[in-house]
């Protein structure tokens, strides 16, 4: 029988449109993250850097997280979200931290878990309900971390800006 997933609720700022995991220990510079964001990573809604996820938004304000720890790969109905994608972090520390980009990092959130490699899979729900200035919307973000080897980024549904 597998443990009950773990979970988490966040009202994060997403400012520049995106919101982080990482590892406690990763130690990301602001151009390193800065690089991550190529034209594939932005089309992605997703760019890992070394210890580090870096996960796009829709708006660039306060955006609903949530964030389950699985003992596996679950299940995941497409149907349900708008996008869906999944990249690798690596958590030697056995420390992640979630924030919003211009959170002060020493106060951000911190979840222990076993180290070693974890997949993440984001899921996007809503993000055509944010209105034409991008500040009100029902969009929402849903992180699933679980162990498994590093590999690339995958992308199980995408979604396309009208």
């Amino acid at each position: 029988m597998s443990e009950p997933p773990l979970r988490h609720a966040f009202d994060l700022f997403a400012d520049y449109f995106q919101f982080y995991i990482e590892d406690a220990a990763a130690e990301v510079s602001p151009d390193e993250a800065g690089d991550a964001w190529t034209q594939e990573a932005i089309r992605n809604l997703l760019a890992p850097v070394r210890g580090s996820v870096r996960i796009g938004t829709v708006r660039n304000t306060t955006v609903p997280v949530e964030l389950r720890v699985e003992a596996e790969e679950p299940a995941t109905a497409l149907d349900d979200y708008d996008h869906v994608a999944e990249a690798s972090i690596d958590i030697p520390s056995g420390r992640l931290v979630i924030a919003g980009n211009s959170d002060y990092w020493p106060d951000a959130p911190r979840i222990d878990l076993a180290p070693g490699s974890y997949r993440v899979r984001v899921l996007y729900r809503g993000l055509a309900t944010v209105s034409d200035d991008g500040l009100a919307g029902d969009d929402s973000y849903a992180l699933v971390l679980w162990p498994g080897q590093p590999a690339p980024v995958r992308v199980l549904k995408r979604y396309e800006r009208a």
